[in-house]
Protein backbone atom coordinates (compact mmCIF):
# COMPACT_ATOMS: atom_id res chain seq x y z
CA UNK A 1 0.00 0.00 0.00
CA UNK A 2 1.16 3.22 -0.99
CA UNK A 3 1.75 5.49 2.35
CA UNK A 4 3.00 8.73 0.48
CA UNK A 5 1.03 11.67 2.02
CA UNK A 6 -0.90 13.31 -0.61
CA UNK A 7 -0.53 17.15 -1.20
CA UNK A 8 -4.30 18.64 -0.94
CA UNK A 9 -4.24 21.79 -2.88
CA UNK A 10 -5.19 25.02 -1.27
CA UNK A 11 -8.13 27.04 -2.45
CA UNK A 12 -7.64 29.88 -3.98
CA UNK A 13 -6.25 33.24 -2.40
CA UNK A 14 -8.48 35.87 -2.45
CA UNK A 15 -6.08 38.59 -3.71
CA UNK A 16 -7.03 42.45 -3.34
CA UNK A 17 -5.23 44.22 -5.83
CA UNK A 18 -4.40 48.27 -5.63
CA UNK A 19 -3.87 50.10 -8.70
CA UNK A 20 -2.59 53.52 -7.69
CA UNK A 21 -3.69 55.48 -10.28
CA UNK A 22 -7.10 56.97 -11.16
CA UNK A 23 -5.85 57.58 -14.83
CA UNK A 24 -8.64 56.08 -17.44
CA UNK A 25 -6.53 54.59 -18.81
CA UNK A 26 -3.46 53.59 -16.79
CA UNK A 27 -1.06 51.57 -17.76
CA UNK A 28 -0.32 49.97 -14.69
CA UNK A 29 -3.58 48.72 -14.28
CA UNK A 30 -3.18 47.07 -17.32
CA UNK A 31 0.04 45.37 -15.61
CA UNK A 32 -2.54 44.15 -12.39
CA UNK A 33 -5.14 42.98 -14.77
CA UNK A 34 -2.07 41.27 -17.18
CA UNK A 35 -0.86 39.76 -12.96
CA UNK A 36 -4.18 38.69 -12.30
CA UNK A 37 -4.72 36.75 -15.09
CA UNK A 38 -1.52 35.09 -14.85
CA UNK A 39 -1.55 34.01 -11.39
CA UNK A 40 -5.34 32.78 -11.79
CA UNK A 41 -4.20 29.78 -11.25
CA UNK A 42 -3.79 30.95 -7.02
CA UNK A 43 -5.53 33.67 -6.96
CA UNK A 44 -9.04 35.21 -6.85
CA UNK A 45 -8.40 38.45 -8.13
CA UNK A 46 -11.02 41.01 -6.91
CA UNK A 47 -9.75 44.99 -7.88
CA UNK A 48 -9.95 47.51 -4.62
CA UNK A 49 -11.63 50.63 -5.79
CA UNK A 50 -9.79 53.86 -4.41
CA UNK A 51 -10.71 56.56 -6.63
CA UNK A 52 -13.41 57.47 -4.83
CA UNK A 53 -12.19 57.78 -1.42
CA UNK A 54 -12.76 60.98 -0.01
CA UNK A 55 -9.29 63.26 1.17
CA UNK A 56 -8.40 61.39 4.30
CA UNK A 57 -9.39 63.68 7.31
CA UNK A 58 -9.53 62.83 10.74
CA UNK A 59 -12.57 65.12 11.08
CA UNK A 60 -14.70 62.25 9.10
CA UNK A 61 -13.52 59.23 10.99
CA UNK A 62 -16.81 58.76 13.28
CA UNK A 63 -18.33 57.33 11.64
CA UNK A 64 -16.20 56.58 8.46
CA UNK A 65 -17.88 57.58 5.09
CA UNK A 66 -19.53 55.11 2.77
CA UNK A 67 -16.92 54.45 0.30
CA UNK A 68 -13.94 54.49 3.56
CA UNK A 69 -16.38 51.72 5.05
CA UNK A 70 -16.89 49.31 1.89
CA UNK A 71 -12.78 50.04 1.27
CA UNK A 72 -11.78 48.70 4.40
CA UNK A 73 -14.09 45.65 4.20
CA UNK A 74 -12.46 44.87 0.54
CA UNK A 75 -8.95 45.02 2.14
CA UNK A 76 -9.90 42.87 5.34
CA UNK A 77 -11.73 40.20 3.20
CA UNK A 78 -8.32 39.50 1.34
CA UNK A 79 -5.87 36.86 1.96
CA UNK A 80 -3.40 38.87 0.00
CA UNK A 81 -2.89 42.47 -1.17
CA UNK A 82 -1.32 43.24 -4.71
CA UNK A 83 0.00 47.21 -4.72
CA UNK A 84 0.95 48.08 -8.90
CA UNK A 85 1.80 51.71 -9.39
CA UNK A 86 3.33 54.76 -10.92
CA UNK A 87 5.39 56.86 -9.79
CA UNK A 88 4.35 60.52 -9.52
CA UNK A 89 7.34 63.19 -8.72
CA UNK A 90 9.64 60.70 -7.36
CA UNK A 91 6.89 59.32 -4.98
CA UNK A 92 3.63 57.27 -4.41
CA UNK A 93 0.38 58.82 -6.04
CA UNK A 94 -1.44 60.68 -3.68
CA UNK A 95 -4.63 58.43 -4.39
CA UNK A 96 -2.65 55.71 -3.07
CA UNK A 97 -1.05 57.12 -0.03
CA UNK A 98 -4.88 58.56 0.98
CA UNK A 99 -6.10 55.05 0.39
CA UNK A 100 -3.26 53.56 2.93
CA UNK A 101 -4.47 56.30 5.00
CA UNK A 102 -7.90 55.79 5.61
CA UNK A 103 -6.99 51.98 5.71
CA UNK A 104 -5.38 52.73 8.76
CA UNK A 105 -8.02 54.43 10.71
CA UNK A 106 -9.81 54.95 12.82
CA UNK A 107 -7.14 54.87 15.35
CA UNK A 108 -7.08 50.81 16.64
CA UNK A 109 -9.53 49.86 13.44
CA UNK A 110 -6.90 49.86 10.96
CA UNK A 111 -7.43 47.08 8.37
CA UNK A 112 -3.46 46.30 6.97
CA UNK A 113 -1.64 44.41 9.93
CA UNK A 114 -0.55 40.91 8.89
CA UNK A 115 -1.58 40.69 5.49
CA UNK A 116 1.07 39.48 3.08
CA UNK A 117 1.53 42.26 0.52
CA UNK A 118 3.41 42.49 -2.64
CA UNK A 119 4.63 45.44 -4.71
CA UNK A 120 5.41 46.15 -8.59
CA UNK A 121 4.61 49.07 -10.93
CA UNK A 122 5.31 50.28 -14.41
CA UNK A 123 6.38 53.14 -16.32
CA UNK A 124 8.10 53.96 -19.87
CA UNK A 125 11.28 54.97 -18.02
CA UNK A 126 14.43 53.03 -17.90
CA UNK A 127 13.93 52.86 -13.90
CA UNK A 128 10.06 52.35 -14.13
CA UNK A 129 8.83 53.27 -10.73
CA UNK A 130 11.57 52.40 -8.66
CA UNK A 131 11.76 55.06 -6.07
CA UNK A 132 8.40 54.92 -5.76
CA UNK A 133 7.85 51.53 -4.77
CA UNK A 134 10.71 51.67 -2.10
CA UNK A 135 8.80 54.78 -0.67
CA UNK A 136 5.94 52.87 -1.11
CA UNK A 137 7.56 49.49 0.54
CA UNK A 138 8.33 52.21 3.90
CA UNK A 139 5.17 53.27 3.99
CA UNK A 140 3.11 49.56 4.18
CA UNK A 141 5.80 47.85 6.62
CA UNK A 142 5.11 50.58 9.03
CA UNK A 143 1.53 49.50 8.48
CA UNK A 144 2.30 45.98 9.59
CA UNK A 145 1.55 44.26 6.39
CA UNK A 146 4.26 41.50 5.34
CA UNK A 147 5.99 42.34 2.58
CA UNK A 148 7.30 39.83 -0.13
CA UNK A 149 10.97 40.72 -0.51
CA UNK A 150 12.30 41.12 -4.61
CA UNK A 151 11.72 44.25 -6.81
CA UNK A 152 10.04 43.82 -9.24
CA UNK A 153 10.79 47.24 -11.76
CA UNK A 154 8.85 47.14 -15.38
CA UNK A 155 9.32 48.84 -18.09
CA UNK A 156 6.31 49.82 -19.88
CA UNK A 157 6.06 49.25 -23.68
CA UNK A 158 3.33 49.81 -25.96
CA UNK A 159 3.44 46.06 -26.86
CA UNK A 160 4.07 44.36 -23.36
CA UNK A 161 -0.21 43.75 -22.66
CA UNK A 162 -1.98 43.12 -25.80
CA UNK A 163 -5.79 43.70 -26.34
CA UNK A 164 -6.73 40.32 -24.56
CA UNK A 165 -5.04 41.88 -21.76
CA UNK A 166 -2.21 39.55 -21.28
CA UNK A 167 1.65 39.69 -21.88
CA UNK A 168 2.46 39.87 -25.01
CA UNK A 169 6.30 39.72 -24.48
CA UNK A 170 7.81 36.53 -23.68
CA UNK A 171 10.89 37.72 -21.23
CA UNK A 172 8.47 39.85 -19.88
CA UNK A 173 6.08 37.32 -19.07
CA UNK A 174 8.64 34.80 -18.08
CA UNK A 175 9.72 37.03 -15.62
CA UNK A 176 5.75 38.52 -14.51
CA UNK A 177 4.95 34.39 -13.86
CA UNK A 178 7.92 33.48 -11.76
CA UNK A 179 6.92 36.99 -9.42
CA UNK A 180 2.82 36.28 -9.18
CA UNK A 181 3.60 32.42 -8.66
CA UNK A 182 6.41 33.41 -5.58
CA UNK A 183 3.87 35.72 -4.18
CA UNK A 184 1.74 32.92 -3.96
CA UNK A 185 3.71 30.66 -2.51
CA UNK A 186 4.73 33.45 -0.18
CA UNK A 187 0.95 34.33 0.79
CA UNK A 188 0.20 30.74 1.04
CA UNK A 189 2.63 30.11 3.68
CA UNK A 190 0.66 32.96 5.68
CA UNK A 191 -3.05 31.99 5.55
CA UNK A 192 -1.72 28.63 5.91
CA UNK A 193 -0.12 29.56 9.46
CA UNK A 194 -3.07 31.22 10.26
CA UNK A 195 -5.88 28.54 9.54
CA UNK A 196 -3.37 26.23 12.28
CA UNK A 197 -3.45 28.87 14.95
CA UNK A 198 -7.60 29.28 14.48
CA UNK A 199 -7.89 24.87 14.32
Amino acid sequence: MNTKEIEIPMAKLKLGVLVGSNRRDSINRKLAEALAKLGAAAFEAKFIQIDDLPMYNQDNEQPVPAAVARFKAEVEGSDALLFVTPEHSRSIPAVLKNAIDWGARPWGKTSWPNKPAAVTGTSPGLISTAVAQQHLRAVLGNQGLHLMGGEAYIQFKTDLVDAQGSVADESARTFLKAFIDQFAAFAGRFVAAEKRQAA
